[in-house]
C-alpha cells in the first residue's frame, strides 16, 4: 500500500510494540504529530514540558519496563535538548530511539532556519545514527533502528527525518517484527575452563556485580553462580538489584561511597569475578592498588571493555546470564565459610549508620522503604541524595533503581520517573532528588499533572548543592564557591501552582505522615523534606586514593 513517510514511522512504532512515546512538536515533525494524532488510541503521547525531559522519560520506560523506549523531537533546538539524555542512556546502555526531523533534503547544509546536525552531534553518544534522505529506505532504517538497540550491549539510537520525507509517498509493506533475542552466544569453552579452574583454586572470593547482570536480567543464574562459589557479593550504582540486598552474603555497595565491608573485602580478595561492570573510576579509586593481591576474571558482554580501565586475568565474553548458565553447569560446590566468617566481621564492625536525631536523608530513604515495603521503582537524580538512595533501600530485584551512573546527569530523576511510573502504571514510583536537581527539571510536575502520573517527589533539601559542597568541606578548606541555594523558592507553592500536591516535612514524624499519605492520594506528590546543609555521605574514599582507606565520621573525630 502507498503511505508517506509520517504515515509509515507510525506503522513501523506499531510494528515493533511501541505503545508510548515522548516527546515535543516542532515545525519539522508536524507530519508525524498529525499522524500520531489519527493513532493516539494506539500509541499515547506524553507532550514534556522540555524535549530533555522526554529523553530522560523514555530512559525510565525502557530501564523499567526492559522495552525500547521511544522519544521525538523536531529540528534544531528541539533536536539539540535530546542531547543529555541520549548521552545518559548511552553511558548506562539504555535501548532507546531517538526520532528526530531535520529541514527538507533540499534545505541541509544551508544554515537553513532550525537546521542543526544533530547525526554529527551524537555520533559519540549513540550505537548508531541514521538520517533518511530516502523514504522507500525509511521503513528498514526504523526496524534496523529498534533492533541495534536492543540486541548486545543495548544503547540509544537515533532517526533524523527530513520534513519533506515525511511527506513523500511509497510502497510500505508491513513486516512481522522480530523479537529482540539476544543473539546466539557464543561463550568459548576454554574461557569457560579458565573461569572454573579459577574459582577452584580461590580461597578468598568476592563477586562484584555490574549493570551487565541486570540489563541480562541474570538474577537467576547469579543466585546459583554465588551459592555455588560460597563467596561474599558486592555491586556497583547500576547493579543494584540483580542480587538481593537482603542476602546475607551481601556487603554493599563498592568505591568511593561502598561499605568498609565490600572494600575490604576486595582489597583481601584472592579471585574478584566481575560480573557485566566496566571498573568506573567511583569504583576503583586508585587502580594500581585495586584488589592489588586477587587474581580478576572478568564477564562481559562487549568486548571493549575487557583490559580497559584494569587489566584482568582471564574473561568470559559472552551475555552474562548465558555465561553464567555455562559455568554453573561445570562448577562443583565450594566452601568457603572462614572467608564469609571474616567478611561478616567486617560488616558487624562497619556498619552503615547515621544520626537518629532529626531528619536526615538515611531516614528518609529508610523510611520510604518502610513504608513500600521495598516494592517501589526508586528514581534518583545525582548526588548525597543518590548514594544515600544506594546505601539505605534494600534492592531485591532487578530494574527498580533507575539512576545516571555513568554520566551523573543532574536533572534526569522526574522526567525517568514519569516514564518509569508511565510504563509500569502499577508500580509505586518515587523520585528522590535533591534540591539542586529539582531545580533542573521541576517543570516535568506540570507534565505528571497534565498527564495524571502519580509520581512522589522527594526532594531532600539541603539548600546547598550537597555533593559539590562535602568535597568543598573535605578537600578546599571550607570555601564553598557557588554551591549555597538559599532564596526565595517556596517548592511546596511550586508543587501546588502546577497542580501538585505539596507538602513539607521537617521532622521525621512529619516525614512519616507526609509519605503515607502520599501512598494514597493517587496524584503527583511533591514533599520538600528540610534537612541540615551539612549532612554527609559515608563511608568515603578521597578522589585518587585506595578503597581500603574508605573513611567515615567516626575516623575524621579521632
Amino acid at each position: 500500500m502507498q503511505l508517506n513517510g509520517a504515515e509509515i514511522l507510525i506503522e513501523c512504532l506499531k510494528e515493533q510494540g511501541v505503545d508510548t512515546v515522548f516527546g515535543y512538536p516542532g515545525g519539522a515533525i508536524l507530519n508525524v504529530y498529525d499522524e500520531l494524532y489519527k493513532h493516539r488510541d494506539e500509541i499515547r503521547h506524553i507532550l514534556t514540558s522540555h524535549e530533555q525531559g522526554a529523553s530522560h522519560a523514555a530512559d525510565g520506560y525502557a530501564r523499567a519496563t526492559g522495552k525500547v523506549g521511544v522519544c521525538l523531537a523536531t529540528s534544531g533546538p528541539g533536536a539539540t535538548n535530546l542531547v543529555t539524555g541520549i548521552a545518559t542512556a548511552y553511558m548506562d546502555s539504555i535501548p532507546i530511539v531517538a526520532i528526530t526531523c531535520n529541514v527538507g533534503v533540499p534545505l541541509l547544509g544551508k544554515d537553513s532556519f532550525q537546521e542543526i546536525d544533530i547525526t554529527g552531534i551524537t555520533m559519540p553518544i549513540t550505537k548508531y545514527n541514521f538520517i533518511v534522505k530516502d523514504v522507500t529506505k525509511l521503513a528498514d532504517t526504523i526496524r534496523k533502528a529498534f533492533r541495534i538497540a536492543k540486541s548486545g550491549r543495548p544503547g540509544p539510537v537515533l532517526v533524523d527525518i527530513p520534513k519533506d520525507i515525511t511527506s513523500s509517498v511509497t510502497e510500505y509493506a508491513a513486516e512481522e517484527p522480530g523479537k529482540h533475542e539476544q543473539p546466539e552466544s557464543h561463550i568459548r569453552r576454554e574461557e569457560v575452563e579458565r573461569a572454573v579452574e579459577l574459582i577452584r583454586a580461590s580461597e578468598r572470593p568476592v563477586v562484584f556485580v555490574g549493570g551487565g547482570a541486570v540489563i541480562s536480567d541474570a538474577s537467576e543464574e547469579l543466585m546459583k553462580f554465588v551459592n555455588l562459589v560460597d563467596a561474599p557479593v558486592t555491586d556497583t550504582l547500576m547493579g543494584k538489584g540483580a542480587f538481593p540486598g537482603t542476602d546475607p552474603r551481601y556487603t554493599g555497595m563498592l568505591g568511593m561511597h561502598g561499605t568498609k565491608a565490600s572494600n575490604y573485602s576486595v582489597s583481601e580478595c584472592d579471585l574478584l569475578i566481575v560480573l557485566g561492570a566496566r571498573f568506573s573510576d567511583r569504583v576503583t579509586g586508585n587502580t594500581e592498588t585495586f584488589a592489588k593481591d586477587a587474581r580478576i576474571l572478568q564477564f562481559d558482554i562487549d568486548p571493549a571493555e575487557i583490559n580497559k580501565n584494569i587489566i584482568i586475568d582471564a574473561q568470559v565474553e559472552g551475555d552474562i546470564r548465558a555465561a553464567l548458565e555455562e559455568v554453573n553447569r561445570k562448577l562443583s560446590q565450594q566452601d568457603h565459610h572462614e572467608w564469609l566468617e571474616k567478611v561478616e566481621g567486617y560488616k558487624q564492625k562497619y556498619p552503615l549508620k547515621y544520626h537518629s536525631e532529626g531528619l536526615t536523608g538515611p531516614y528518609i530513604v529508610e523510611e520510604i522503604y518502610r513504608q513500600t515495603k521495598g516494592d517501589a521503582l526508586i528514581v534518583t537524580e545525582v548526588g548525597q541524595h543518590q548514594m544515600w538512595a544506594a546505601q539505605y533501600y534494600k534492592y531485591t530485584k532487578p530494574h527498580t533503581l533507575l539512576t545516571s551512573g555513568g554520566l551523573g546527569t543532574m536533572g534526569y530523576g522526574l522526567g525517568a520517573a514519569l516514564g518509569a511510573k508511565t510504563g509500569c502504571p502499577d508500580k509505586t514510583v518515587v523520585n528522590i532528588a535533591g534540591d539542586g536537581c529539582f531545580r533542573m527539571n521541576m517543570n516535568e510536575i506540570a507534565t505528571a499533572v497534565r498527564h495524571n502520573i502519580p509520581v512522589i517527589e522527594v526532594v531532600v533539601n539541603n539548600h546547598v548543592l550537597g555533593m559539590v559542597r562535602q568535597w568543598q568541606d573535605l578537600f578546599y578548606d571550607e570555601r564553598y564557591s557557588a554551591t549555597v541555594l538559599r532564596d526565595a523558592v517556596d517548592f511546596v507553592k511550586l508543587a501546588e501552582s502546577m497542580g501538585a500536591v505539596g507538602i513539607r516535612a521537617e521532622t521525621q514524624e512529619e516525614f512519616r505522615k507526609a509519605f503515607a499519605e502520599a501512598l494514597t492520594l493517587g496524584r503527583p506528590v511533591v514533599i520538600d523534606c528540610q534537612i541540615d546543609c551539612d549532612d554527609k555521605v559515608w563511608p568515603m574514599v578521597a578522589p585518587g586514593a585506595t578503597i581500603s582507606e574508605a573513611f567515615d565520621e567516626d575516623d575524621m573525630n579521632k
